[in-house]
């Protein structure tokens, strides 16, 4: 590459030269009358944000904290330090929570996408990581983040970075919105069969039958506990791995390998989260053919015991999260889904034809859906793998035509 680098810092390249803390307000329960409050739960480690538990903020200073475009907020504190979302305007309007640093990029002095894709990138996770340690762990200032060292290419380089890797970003943000499209539409087709009842003239029809969850399903059990390890190929799903009714694997881990049996995962599986407030009660359906691949002890899974139940009881699971969480024992913080209360939960079963013409349409939206998963899956590899090389020259974009 022929650019000129030079080395500069975050506070450098940010409108008054520093980060500002959030608003100090509790969170309540999300409003479209009030402004939506970005918490550290609501990033994810690829700097996207997870929309699965929005709230809102009421405060009369609210909106002294709302983000604008081009600003990137950092958490503080805790086992998510240094994770960070960029704010371009389109996901919505935000107020940002104390436990975010707020840093307002010039694009005068930088194009801020570029600062967006550096802090996804392995270098900018080992400067976090050694502030990360000793008796600082899980938490970083705003002088600390200012003082981030940045080494940038000239403008013309950055604007070229950013276009190669803005590519694979809106694609898969296209693949998102359609994903999500297709979830809406499933739901809204569940909704209108099984609660509605439209298509039968909007009563339930005689030869349904009133079942219980355990006469439908073959397995409804909590998954194992682990033994956490990189050197092997069996992998665990957590909690954080089941939002939005999808489950997502960057968040799972690897274990040592071990004898799981049934709890091994099987395409139709349907995942419920069973501890913790705000987490209890999620769920989402195996939609793929899954491979070495189990859940830890605070999932439940419950597997349909016929194939044309799958969509039917997967569905029934997504859009009766509220009722599911109802069930739960214990105090708060405390909470636990008892397996037995999965059991007994009560449902209407419909008759095999109505089933089928069911499956008919959720198929193609489930196989769609899976694609687009897998597809984003490697688009986020191409980019990991581009990061480092585009961050370092190694790649002369002046060559690349888009």
């Amino acid at each position: 590459m022929t650019s000129n680098w030079t080395n500069s810092t975050l506070g450098e390249l940010s409108i008054g030269g520093r980060g500002y803390y959030g608003i100090g307000a509790s969170a309540v329960p999300y409003s479209t009358e009030l402004y939506t409050y970005l918490r550290i739960t609501d990033i994810n480690d690829d700097g996207t944000l997870n929309m699965s538990d929005l709230k809102s903020v009421s405060d009369e200073k609210a909106t002294d904290y709302l983000l604008k475009p081009n600003d990137i907020v950092f958490a503080r504190t805790g086992a998510s330090t240094g994770r960070n979302y960029f704010y371009d305007g389109t996901d919505g309007e935000f107020v940002f929570a104390g436990f975010l640093i707020k840093f307002s990029l010039d694009p005068e002095k930088v194009n801020p996408r570029y600062i967006k894709y550096y802090c996804l990138s392995k270098e900018y996770r080992d400067w976090i990581a050694a502030f990360n340690t000793g008796s600082t762990r899980g938490n970083i200032n705003a002088q600390t983040l200012a003082s981030m060292p940045i080494s940038l290419p000239d403008k013309t380089i950055q604007d070229r970075v950013v276009k190669v890797l803005d590519a694979l970003e809106e694609k898969r943000k296209s693949n998102t919105k359609i994903n999500d499209n297709l979830q809406q539409q499933a739901a809204a087709i569940f909704r209108s069969w099984f609660v509605d009842c439209i298509p039968f003239g909007g009563t339930v029809p005689d030869e349904w039958k009133n079942v219980t969850l355990e006469d439908i399903t073959s397995l409804v059990s909590r998954g194992i506990t682990p033994k956490y390890a990189d050197d092997t190929d069996q992998i665990v799903i957590n909690q954080k791995c089941i939002r939005n009714h999808m489950i997502d694997l960057s968040f799972a881990r690897n274990h040592r390998p071990k004898v799981i049996n049934n709890k091994w995962l099987r395409f139709g599986d349907l995942l419920i989260n069973s501890t913790g407030d705000g987490t209890l009660g999620r769920a989402a359906q195996v939609w793929f053919q899954p491979h070495n691949l189990t859940v830890d002890s605070h999932v439940t899974i419950v597997r349909p015991a016929a194939e044309n139940m799958i969509f039917y009881i997967g569905l029934w699971g997504t859009q009766h999260e509220k009722e599911i969480e109802s069930l739960h024992t214990g105090s708060t913080g405390q909470t636990e889904l008892p397996r037995d209360r999965v059991k007994a939960i009560e449902l209407l079963l419909p008759d095999k034809e109505t089933m089928d013409r069911f499956n008919a349409l959720i198929a193609p939206m489930a196989a769609a859906i899976v694609s687009n998963q897998e597809e984003n899956n490697r688009l986020a590899s191409i980019r990991d793998a581009l990061l480092p090389k585009l961050m370092s020259g190694r790649i002369d974009v002046s060559a690349i035509r888009l």
